[in-house]
């Protein structure tokens, strides 16, 4: 998971830098086309043994995923590194409340503490003062809570899907809908939805070793992650996994981010507590 962290956190990097030259639609793009070949030559080599029959989950297990992944990659362009990823890590706080209403999973007194903590840590990071949240602080927010969706929905998808099923589905459509995405864009110029509604724009030579990058760090960052969830318990990997924010600083720093000031510092520390408390209930 330390691993699979430092790797994510390298994704991040890669993204930031592309986004110099393209938009996020399209790195949503190039970070999914890599995973979904090699996953599909995985099945083609050793078929998918499963009973299926939750198709119209599945499909929303990744349409949830993917419009997380725009907020986040839209966000990683237009803010420091870490402040975009600790966004992404609220999701266990979603995914507490979702599974505690689609799947009657009780939460505990501990868990409901890190549900709020989590919440007061938002609040931080966006500096929220009761007048409004800027563009990026409510997709930060909403980036959350489509990954909450996602990951609830895996607890249901488990039980009828092999996991290349699950994560092929979402890679498939995190490359077909920026496909679509980017052909609308063409048609219709957008500003408030600019964030999934955007152009192709040709690469640059210069940005096809970070496009390779960005593809071969996020797939194996995804193959490491799933091996550590099933090599030991979620409550200790989940802790580990906040190791990611770490990274993401020091590395958001090389690209020229500054340190993250005093209030989101604490946001960041509050939501890691947060995941903590909430993983450790899960485990």
């Amino acid at each position: 998971m330390l691993l699979a962290s430092f790797l994510f956190a390298f994704m991040g990097a890669f993204a930031k830098e592309l986004s110099a030259s393209m938009n996020s639609v399209e790195i949503v793009f190039f970070r999914n086309v890599f995973g979904m070949i090699l996953i599909a030559l995985s099945v083609y080599k050793k078929p998918l043994n499963q009973k299926g029959g939750k198709p119209f989950l599945l499909i929303f297990r990744g349409v949830a995923g993917f419009l997380a992944l725009l907020m986040f990659f839209y966000n990683i362009s237009q803010i420091s590194l870490a402040e975009a990823m600790t966004f992404s890590k609220t999701s266990p706080i979603f995914t507490a409340i979702f599974a505690y209403i689609f799947v009657k999973e009780r939460i505990s007194f501990q868990g409901w503490v890190g549900v709020f903590i989590g919440f007061i840590g938002i609040l931080f990071i966006t500096k929220f003062d009761g007048s409004s949240l800027d563009k990026t602080d409510w997709l930060g927010i909403l980036c959350g809570v489509g990954a909450g969706l996602a990951y609830t929905s895996i607890r249901e998808l488990k039980n009828y899907y092999e996991n290349r099923a699950i994560v092929l589905s979402f890679m498939t459509i995190g490359t077909i809908g920026p496909i679509i995405l980017m052909i609308l864009a063409e048609f219709y110029e957008a500003t408030t939805f600019d964030f999934m509604i955007a152009p192709f724009t040709v690469p640059q030579t210069s940005d096809i070793v970070f496009i390779i990058a960005l593809g071969l760090f996020s797939t194996f960052a995804q193959i490491y992650m799933t091996k550590a969830y099933s090599s030991a318990k979620a409550g200790i990997i989940g802790t580990i996994s906040y190791s990611n924010i770490v990274f993401s600083i020091i590395l958001g720093m090389f690209l020229g981010d500054s340190f993250p000031d005093i209030w989101i510092f604490l946001g960041i520390l509050l939501i890691v507590y947060s995941g903590v408390l909430v993983s450790k209930v899960k485990s």
